[in-house]
This record gives C-alpha cells, sequence and structure tokens, in this order.
C-alpha cells in the first residue's frame, strides 16, 4: 500500500468540509474528548491555527485513489509526540494501515523515540489496535466521568 500524507494546512475547503463530516460523524465524535459537533467556521480557525504550530501536525491519508482517514501528532517534542487516528467512517478494515502509516511517520520523519495515545477503556476496538501494534498500557485516569488509558509504543 502507497499512501500519501495530505497536510490540512495545504487543503482545499472540500477536502476541509470531508474530514469535518467524518470528525462530526457519531461513530468517531463519541470517542473524541470533545463530543460536540464541531462547526465549519471553527474547523476552518483550527486548520489556520495549525501553520504557526510546530507542535501538532493533522493529515488527511489517501490510499491511491481513496482517502482513507485522518491521523495527528499533538504535543510534539524531542522524544514524544502523541497520536490520534480516525478512519474514514464509510471504510472497514483501514485501522491498520492508519496505524502502520503512525508509526512510521512518528519514527521516521518525527525522529521521537516514543508514541503516546490515550483512549476510552470503553473503545475497545481502539485499544485493541494500539495493542496489536504493542503499545502497552502506562497510565489510566478519568475525564468527564470516563475511564481515559494512556498507551505508549517506544521506539
Amino acid at each position: 500500500m502507497q499512501v500519501r500524507l495530505l497536510d490540512f494546512t495545504t487543503l482545499e475547503t472540500q477536502l476541509l468540509t470531508m474530514v469535518l463530516a467524518w470528525r462530526n460523524h457519531s461513530d468517531i465524535s463519541r470517542w473524541m474528548v470533545n463530543t460536540e459537533e464541531i462547526s465549519i467556521e471553527n474547523h476552518l480557525r483550527f486548520v489556520e491555527s495549525l501553520k504557526n504550530r510546530a507542535d501538532k501536525r493533522y493529515f488527511l491519508v489517501q490510499d491511491e485513489d481513496r482517502y482513507i482517514g485522518v491521523i495527528d501528532f499533538t504535543d510534539i517534542a524531542q522524544n514524544s509526540a502523541e497520536i490520534g487516528i480516525y478512519a474514514n467512517p464509510e471504510l472497514r478494515g483501514v485501522g491498520e494501515d492508519l496505524m502502520r502509516t503512525v508509526i512510521e511517520y512518528g519514527f521516521t520523519s518525527l525522529s521521537v523515540r516514543t508514541l503516546i495515545a490515550s483512549v476510552f477503556a470503553d473503545n475497545e476496538r481502539a485499544k485493541h489496535l494500539y495493542e496489536k501494534f504493542d503499545f502497552i498500557e502506562t497510565n489510566r485516569t478519568h475525564y468527564n466521568g470516563r475511564e481515559m488509558i494512556t498507551m505508549e509504543l517506544k521506539k
């Protein structure tokens, strides 16, 4: 599989609107820290703010002729970065491709030594995916009454 990473800050409005529709889809938003629907205005403002941020990178992932999902890196530091993934809600079976892309970009392009993921404890599919790629649980906390697991993968 040959994927292309399309930086949010270079996307045309049509693609940003598509990404926002995915993000606001109930199958995705329910697993986010912010479960509220995001307006197009707020989304465009957020993307514009990324142009001035070295500690955050968001990408639309393209596999040949289809867009398969979004990966992001936040709190990028010298040795670590927090990661996020969500798939195009109309596709199935692309989580592993997205995870491989996150790991390769994080360890190779960002040159970090640790990738950190936060996942709600009841998000079994995400937990299983992280575990499949050898992420290990490092902490449990609560966020808005929900249990949150921190998982890490070291290079």
